[in-house]
């Protein structure tokens, strides 16, 4: 497809979101190919799709990334931005939001309204964007688009309206009614032939386009008052309506669609030309000036200055970074200059493309309102704004759900060690929703969505950059204390001929209220030299740091060498460090040792049916629930403190609880005392990893 700049008016962008499986992907690429963007009909289920543009997308059969492709139709280029409906790719679905002006939520109709149906409505209501539904798959088994419709206007509220009634229902479903003008439409193969309206079907398009006349007259207060006062409202009245209602985002009507059979197409790109507002329309961008710090309102204008928005970034290999971006002001160039003004660097504009799925289209501009990309950016990360020197613009950060599973990642072999680091940093660059930390084990950390996102990583790693990797469990970063005070003994003594080796110390050991390790010394008369204190302190702050219960490291005491007795010849800096070294492993023993660990803070966001099951499952992952607070639309809030070493498959296990509709975060909050039962585990597979290791 070759694409040619369209004037404004006639632009449109709609990111298509929903729950997983809702048929999206499908219902894009039956719409690409309905409108003769593409000579074959992509499929998922084949891998052929247009929009699954990645080996992992293709063998799990599911979008995981987003994707942009355009078509047009009755004058209007429309570009979609199709996006994943799996939890673990939400950071996709983000991206989607702040690229396009307006939404296509897709709703399983034998499924109903899901948590990927939710997210994507709360996603469309922060950005305040104009937002259709389509009720797909309608010719499936158990499927029910009235009940669907119902469940659309019992979650989000009467302003959800029927645009289309389906006639019929799973194998029986034939066409669908429109509301508006009372007419229905059957698929002849071809394309969609209006037929006359159902006779048993004429109470049922009454009382839906009476929903739909409720919802759409408060666009207007004439045909309101029309409508309250029981006077017959025209189609011309209503079509008014919709156009405004649905372009200032008060009202959301719904259509239906059967991609497979390609029933209803002219309908959903009818109501996108129709209703959906062009980027003209669209109130201004605000963006800031970061030399005043002044809020300065860009419109949407070709001739007006540059402002870029870049809601996407891909690493590759082969062709480097790929940058996709919208145009939200002024005009882009292929080979000229741009200025990011967070990195405070230059950016040279290779060439720009237009993208078609798979397929990329050389362009020498994009104009305001239109989606692209362009290779190789040197300064530019996900949520930057490209502007010019003399005009420049920064924009309010895209704010993406923090990760919420960790996994420890490490290299499978040898030979994937140097490449882990480099590949582990390029992915970065693609996975707002991921970060690699150090742990205090010393462990590398992978934090993610969830297990398939980290499966997904792991495949990316190896197939872009060559980087084989294993995941597993992190270790729990379990510290030791003590509880008592003793005075214990240390003597090093060897003899190998020549000088020997000889340190003697006696350490007094206690708990330390004001946390650290503390060394201090109280030697009187010269019975250890002094030169040789170094050296007891790091025996002491070496031992502490290796552990001596169970490995982890030993905190919050005070040592004190306050005897101890040196010989002239085979003493040494050395021999007091071992010797230190050994008095604090045994007198730790003798104080009363404990396993700490670490306590997390939780946030747990559910809705409020679910709190029983939580709150149930909190208790047996040895959870206090401190609070639980109602945070509005049916929506609970609870607190509680859990130990970390119950939460590392919490993430997929609370989306099994609550159907993915519960959420949560978590912060260290403090350390306790390991339960004796569980702690005797943990220093039992201590010894025998010891053991293993030849210690």
């Amino acid at each position: 497809m070759t694409t040619k700049s369209i004037d404004l008016p006639h632009l449109r962008s709609v990111v298509l979101a929903g729950h997983a499986g809702a048929g999206k992907t499908t219902l894009a690429e039956a719409l690409l190919h309905h409108a003769g963007a593409t000579n074959r009909l992509g499929r998922v289920d084949d891998g052929s799709s247009t929009l699954d543009t990645e080996p992992e997308s293709q063998k799990r059969h599911m979008s995981l990334s987003l994707a942009v492709a355009s078509l047009q139709t009755a004058g209007h280029l429309v570009t979609v931005v199709d996006t994943p409906g799996y939890a673990d790719f939400v950071a996709d679905v983000v991206a989607g939001f702040h690229a396009a002006d307006t939404a296509l939520i897709a709703v399983d109709a034998s499924g109903g309204v899901e948590a990927g149906t939710e997210k994507a409505v709360a996603l469309a209501r922060a950005r305040g964007i104009a937002t259709l539904f389509v009720v797909t798959k309608p010719e499936r088994e158990n499927a029910d688009p009235g009940r669907t419709l119902d469940e659309l206007r019992a979650a989000f509220g009467t302003k959800v309206a029927p645009l289309q009634i389906a006639i019929g229902a799973g194998e029986a479903f034939a066409g669908y009614v429109d509301l508006v003008h009372r007419k229905a439409y059957r698929w002849d193969g071809k394309r969609d032939v209006e037929i006359p309206v159902p006779a048993e079907l004429s109470g049922e398009v009454d009382r839906r386009r009476d929903q739909l006349l409720e919802a759409a007259s408060e666009a207007d207060d004439d045909v309101l008052t029309k409508y309250l006062e029981g006077e017959e409202v025209s189609d011309e009245e209503l079509d008014a309506c919709l156009h405004k209602g649905v372009r200032e985002a008060i009202l959301a009507p719904v259509l239906v669609v059967s991609a497979n059979r390609g029933v209803g197409l002219d309908g959903v790109l009818d109501a996108i030309v129709r209703y959906l507002p062009a980027p003209s329309e669209e109130p201004p961008v605000v963006a800031t000036d970061p030399k005043s710090g002044a809020t300065i309102e860009v419109a949407t204008d070709a001739t007006g200055p540059l402002l870029v928005r870049v809601f996407k970034t891909t690493a590759d290999p082969f062709v480097g970074r790929l940058t996709y971006l919208r145009v939200l002001s002024g005009t882009l160039h292929s080979q000229s200059p741009c200025w990011n003004a967070r990195a405070g660097d230059d950016e040279r504009i290779g060439q720009l493309l237009r993208l078609h799925g798979k397929e990329q289209e050389p362009t020498g501009e994009l104009k305001s309102g239109e989606i692209g990309a362009v290779a190789k950016l040197a300064h530019t990360s996900t949520g930057d704004a490209l502007s010019t020197r003399e005009r420049p613009f920064t924009l309010p950060p895209i704010e993406f759900p923090d990760p919420t599973l960790l996994v420890a990642i490490e290299p499978q072999t040898k030979t994937d060690l140097d490449k882990m680091g480099p590949a582990l940093q390029r992915m970065l660059e693609e996975e707002p929703c991921a970060r690699v930390e150090r742990s205090v084990t010393g462990e590398q950390l992978l934090l993610t969505m969830g297990e398939t996102h980290v499966a997904v990583i792991a495949e990316r790693l190896k197939r872009k950059f060559g980087a084989s990797v294993v995941t597993r469990t992190p270790r729990v970063p379990y510290r030791e204390t003590i509880r008592g005070r003793t005075q214990v003994h240390g003597r090093y003594k060897k003899q190998t001929g020549g000088h020997g080796m000889f340190g003697d110390v006696w350490l007094e050991l206690e708990p330390n209220p004001d946390g650290g390790v503390e060394f201090a010394e109280r030697v009187v008369g010269g019975v250890v030299p002094r030169q040789f204190f170094p050296g007891v302190e790091k025996g002491v702050r070496e031992a502490a740091a290796e552990g001596v219960l169970a490995g982890y490291p030993l905190i919050d005491f005070k040592a004190t060498l306050y005897d101890g007795s040196f010989h002239s010849v085979d003493s040494n800096e050395l021999s007091f460090k071992i010797a230190a070294s050994m008095a604090l492993k045994q007198g730790v023993m003798e104080c009363k040792p404990v396993l700490q660990e670490p306590i997390m803070s939780v946030e747990i966001r559910v809705p409020e049916r679910f709190m029983g099951d939580v709150n149930r499952d909190l208790n047996g992952r040895r959870g206090r629930v401190l609070g639980m607070d109602s945070a509005g639309g049916g929506m609970q809030v609870i607190t509680a403190h859990v130990p970390q070493a119950e939460l590392f498959s919490y993430a997929t296990e609370l989306r099994s609880l609550t159907g993915g509709r519960g959420t949560f975060r978590q912060t260290l909050d403090h350390y306790e005392d390991v339960p004796q039962h569980l702690a005797e585990k943990v220093i039992e597979a201590h010894k025998k990893e010891a053991e293993a290791a030849g210690h």
